[in-house]
Formats: C-alpha cells, structure tokens, sequence
C-alpha cells in the first residue's frame, strides 16, 4: 500500500513538472513575439523588462527540471563552455584589479584611470555601461540554455520557427502600413514617421535586419513542408500543388511575402542585400549538402526569385532601395571615416578592450574633427566587438558563431528529420545574412535582434545534436 502511495505520488510530480515545462516553453514563444514591439526592445526600460522576465523563466525551468534534463545539456559542453568564457571576461572588464594587472593588460586604460585620479582600477573605462552590458550578455545565456532545455520535440521547433514567423509578419504588415497610410506619427509610442517603414522599430536597418531574421524562419518552415512531399510522378506533383494550396505551406508563403514587402519598404541596402544574398547562397550550398531533397526544394528557392524578386518588389519599391545604393558614395558617408577613426581603439585596447558599452563614452577622444555627428556606435559590429571586448573577446564571439554554422551545415547534410534540415537552412541563411549585415551596421545592439539571433544559435546546435525519442 505504502509502494502504490510513493508510486502515485511520483507521478503526480512528474505531471506537475510536466504542465510546468509546458508553461514556460508558452511564456517563451510570448516572449519571442512580444520583443520587437516596444521600440526592438533597445530602450532601457524595454530590455530591463525582458531581462527579468528571461532570468524568472530560466531559473524556475532549472528548479523544475530533471536532473537528466539537466544532463543532457552535456552535448552541449563545447559552446556551453565558450559562452561561460565570454562571461568571465565580461566580469573581469569591470571589478577592480591590482593596478599592476591591470596596467600589464590594459596600458592606455591604465594610464588613463591614473591621470583622472582614480584610487581604483579596472579594465574598463566605463564600468557602468559595462556592468548594463554583462547583465545583456547574462540573459543572451539564460535564453540560450532555456532554448537548449525547452526546445526537445519537432512541434516544440516548429512552434518556435511559427511564433518568429508571426512577429515578422505583424511587423511588416504595421510597418507597410504606416508607409501606404502616409500616416505622421505611428500608432505605436507616437513616433513621427518618415515614408519608410520601420514597424515598431526606431531604426529602419534593425527593423530590415528583423525582418531577415523572420524570413529565415518562414523559409526554413517551408523547407521543413517540403523535404516530406517526395514527388517522383505526376500525380505526385498535382497532390502537393494541391496540399499546398489548401494547407499551411499557402499561409506560410504569403506571410513571406508581406515580409518581403516589408523588406523592401524599409528602404534599407544592406538589409535587402543581406536577405537576397543570404538566401541565394543557402539555397545553393541545400542542393549541394541535402540528400534525397524534394523537388518542391528547387521550386521554392526559384519561386522566391520571380515571385520576390521580380514581381512582389516592383511594385513596393526595390527600385527605389537601388537608387539608394546607386546614390551611395564615400564622400557622402561618414561611417567609413568613423572606421578608420576607431581603427586605432584597437591597438590601444588589444587584448581586453575598453570595456563592453564604452564606446560612446571613449569614441571622442578619437575622433577627427571632420566626423561632425556623433556616434554611438561604429556601424560595423565586428569593429566595435573587437574595441569593447578586445581582440580575446571577439575570438570567443567568432567561435560561438563559426561553432553554430558549422552544426547547422552538419545537420543540412546528415540529419534525416526535415524538421532539423528546415531549421538548419534557417540557421544557415541568418548566419550569412548576419555577417554580411553586421560589417555595415549594429543589428547585434538592438536587444530583439540580439535575443533572435541567439535563439538561432540554440536551434543550429539543437538540429545537430538533439535525438528525438521515438513516437509511440
């Protein structure tokens, strides 16, 4: 009698655990959706918001798990490690170090701390910002585990991709909106607006990189729909036109184009760039890397071409996103002599930086008197990574994402579920387009672009590594 009790006891436990690990995967996918609204998430009060809510999700999910939950976060070790690696150094970059340690790291820093007077010494110049940067870098790695422990099942996947999915639509169709509407001030915190869409963001080019990141999403889901419609005949290829008509494959494609409309109206070069060559190259390394690929694949990318390309843009714009790039000179941008005017911030800081978040702060004492506006950032992520977290920071980053492209191509060739072979394409086509996109502009300081792209990060580890248990 005393067995039967113990028994029904612990599976009233495990239930519990159950219907708990449900909720916070439900207040994750909110999560997601709810980040770009408020202004992309990059306002103080926004992030802070965000934080808390990532931080609660993350430490009631590790008292709910099991600890073989928790172990199988081991085939993870590797990036695991290298994302503790970059939080040791962030921490390092703002509590105080022996005047001896830090004068041997960080020289410039050191003699600039002294000069002011300061009794205490640290590798950052501003501990402040550094110290709002490392509570960023701590909730990017709270959301990244959660994503590791939540996302274990194709629906669990696939619901993420979906809710991504979702955002970017509702981000395009407010943005496009706004434009058609020629609407002054936008319905969202009453900004004035331009005839650019920039949906709830503030920058156009976080909103274009959003978009991206959304799109990546759409079309690894339709890669996922695809890869299961093998069509050998004729019949076969009249049933999946007709499925797709009638099914969620239909829903997914016109969500892609509002998005590519979206895209488009942004008027952002190097977002639509990013996005069409980002696609162009994944689609071509898919046909090379995935076996036994549907010919639905090949369509799909062909069709993003005409439709996208050709048609949907023609009439949104994407002539006047050319003439921008054809207008485009040095002589009229500043951001190549705010470049070359940070250059030397390397050398100055090369192995620990100036500290996360001191650019602003520390970018004034460089700057030439021909560069008039001022900037808070370096419009190139690589750059600005490299001065804040110096070169030692900027290699562990690199690996993170060099790591994630790497299992995210492994899974497109060896995996076998199209669910991991979607999400990887997705993966793949955010990895380009973000490292293209990043060498021109900040999309990583936008908070919702950040946490996205992290999320991506999770999914590309989680297509090459998760076993999913077989169905009943």
């Amino acid at each position: 009698m005393q067995m039967l009790h113990i028994e029904n006891a612990s599976q009233q436990s495990s239930q519990m655990k159950t219907k708990v690990n449900s909720f916070l995967f439900s207040s994750l996918l909110l999560i997601v959706f709810l980040l770009p609204i408020p202004l992309g998430a990059n306002r103080p009060w926004a992030w802070n918001l965000f934080q808390i809510a990532i931080f609660a999700l993350t430490i009631i999910l590790c008292i709910n798990s099991t600890s073989q939950q928790i172990y199988s976060l081991k085939k993870y070790t590797v990036i695991i490690a290298l994302w503790i690696a970059m939080i040791v150094l962030a921490c390092m970059q703002i509590v105080h170090l022996p005047e001896g340690v830090v004068e041997w790291l960080s020289p410039v820093a050191y003699e600039l701390q002294r000069n002011v007077g300061l009794l205490e010494f640290s590798l950052s110049l501003d501990p402040g910002q550094s110290a709002i940067s490392l509570q960023k870098l701590l909730s990017f790695f709270c959301l990244f585990l959660s994503a590791l422990l939540l996302l274990n099942s194709e629906q669990r996947i696939k619901a993420l991709l979906m809710t991504m999915l979702a955002a970017g639509t509702f981000q395009a169709t407010y943005g496009s909106l706004e434009v058609l509407l020629k609407l002054e001030h936008s319905w969202i915190f009453n900004i004035e607006t331009e005839q650019i869409a920039t949906g709830s963001f503030v920058y156009k080019n976080h909103y274009a990189n959003f978009l991206m990141l959304c799109l990546a999403a759409g079309i690894g889901l339709l890669v996922t729909s695809l890869q299961k419609d093998q069509m050998r005949s004729p019949r076969d290829l009249l049933r999946s036109v007709a499925s797709t008509l009638l099914s969620s494959k239909a829903l997914f494609r016109v969500c892609l184009a509002i998005m590519v409309i979206g895209l488009v109206m942004s008027r952002s070069r190097m977002g639509n760039t990013a996005f069409f060559v980002a696609m162009t190259v994944t689609g071509v390394l898919a046909l090379f890397l995935i076996k036994k690929r549907s010919r639905g694949l090949t369509l799909l990318i062909i069709s993003m071409f005409i439709v996208d390309l050709l048609i949907v843009s023609a009439y949104f714009g994407l002539d006047k996103v050319k003439s921008r790039l054809g207008e485009t000179s040095l002589a009229q941008e500043s951001r190549d002599e705010v470049i070359v005017d940070a250059l030397p911030m390397i050398k100055d800081f090369p192995i620990s930086g100036s500290g996360a978040g001191s650019f602003y702060s520390v970018f004034p004492g460089y700057q030439n008197a021909d560069v008039l506006p001022f900037y808070d950032h370096t419009h190139n992520d690589y750059l600005q990574f490299a001065i804040e977290y110096g070169l030692l920071g900027f290699s562990i980053l690199l690996l993170i994402c060099l790591y994630a492209a790497y299992k995210s191509l492994h899974a497109m060739r060896n995996r076998k579920n199209s669910i991991f072979k979607g999400s990887a394409f997705a993966c793949v086509m955010v990895f380009i387009g973000m490292a293209m996109h990043t060498s021109v502009d900040f999309p990583l300081q936008a908070y919702a672009n950040a946490c996205y792209f992290v999320l991506f990060i999770a999914l590309a580890v989680i297509s090459s590594s998760l076993k999913l248990r077989p169905r009943s």
